[in-house]
């Protein structure tokens, strides 16, 4: 893949301009975006892969959800459905994608969890049912135009951040670096814990936020459990098993569990794996599976995994969270 990565270094120029001119259009409004007289907050990034978006919509959800009536939009990438879906109480994964039926599966009734390719159609339709939302968190939408969301927070992670990356194919950048101008909030997530102020001084001289911008440095908080359809046990307890994981990058979880010093083996599927029969029979004749919460929500369907399938809890810490949690609430109270 990195071979054909450094082949493909020519069509480079090609997508940044092809990216540069849309962005371009849309900034000199000769491409519409439709705005909302409601709080709509966009959760997004300027890499593919795995930079901790669903943690941070988790962190929004907790933080806005007693104070009011909160919904995901998502896409539902990999859904088995089309157009707008609404969640209900008994919608399958298949029906949402796998970290919509996350939140749905997390929250439960206190949030309106929806899925719909068209984000504008998405938040109109929500904005018509009877207990409309009052803020709307858009998932991974950064690039999604269309839509001209109130508050922008793009994430960007502390080992491969935006400004030492190129855009697609032979990089991991959706679009030219100058996106991140569009942001209100740029957080770099996966941090080491205890990281300096002469360190983050640093990150913050590279990114070079615009005095509009603010930049927060967030880290990954393991649980110390693990929890399964019908039990939770006590990681320092949990041993000899085998990790399968299915998302952009494991190597943050499989360094946390080395420095447990478990005894484990690692299955690594890509991003969003399709787990096929011969995956579930390879899984069915392990003794004991611990996975990620997104994976999880995927392989609970199996009753034949039920008793050996263990996933491990996450949550994000956020510097400064007092003036990060006041940012968000003073935009949402604006309105």
């Amino acid at each position: 893949m990195k071979l054909l990565r450094k082949i493909l270094f020519p069509i480079v120029p090609i997508y940044y301009l092809v990216t540069w001119l849309r962005n371009k259009l849309y900034d000199l409004g000769m491409k519409l975006s439709t705005s909302f007289d409601a709080p709509v907050i966009c959760v997004g990034n300027l890499s593919v892969g795995g930079t901790g978006k669903t943690p941070m919509i988790e962190y929004l959800i907790s933080l806005l959800k007693d104070d009011y009536k909160v919904a995901t939009l998502s896409r539902g990438y990999k859904r088995e459905t089309k157009g707008f879906q609404l969640a209900e109480k008994t919608t399958a994964m298949e029906a949402i994608g796998d970290e919509p039926f996350q939140f749905h599966n997390k929250f439960g009734g206190s949030i309106r969890v929806a899925v719909d390719g068209n984000r504008t159609n998405g938040i109109k339709r929500l904005l018509r049912l009877e207990h409309a939302p009052e803020v709307i968190l858009l998932d991974d939408a950064f690039q999604h135009r269309k839509v001209k969301a109130g508050f922008n927070v793009m994430l960007t992670t502390y080992n491969h951040p935006f400004f030492k990356d190129i855009v697609l194919p032979t990089g991991n950048l959706r679009e030219p670096r100058k996106g991140y101008k569009r942001a209100d909030i740029i957080i770099v997530t996966k941090c080491p814990n205890h990281l300096s102020d002469v360190e983050k001084a640093t990150f913050i001289k590279c990114i070079r936020p615009l005095k509009k911008q603010h930049v927060f440095f967030s880290s990954i908080a393991y649980s110390n459990e693990v929890v399964s359809k019908t039990s939770k046990v006590d990681l320092s307890h949990f041993n000899d098993f085998t990790l399968v994981t299915g998302i952009a990058n494991a190597t943050p979880l499989v360094d946390f569990l080395n420095s447990k010093h478990l005894k484990f083996k690692h299955l690594n599927f890509k991003d969003h794996h399709d787990f096929s029969q011969e995956d579930i029979s390879k899984l069915e004749s392990l003794k004991t599976i611990l996975t990620t919460e997104k994976d999880f929500m995927r392989l609970q369907r199996y009753k034949s995994l039920e008793d050996k399938l263990f996933y491990l809890p996450i949550t994000i810490k956020i510097s400064e969270s007092e003036t990060f949690n006041d940012l968000v609430h003073s935009f949402v109270k604006s309105f």
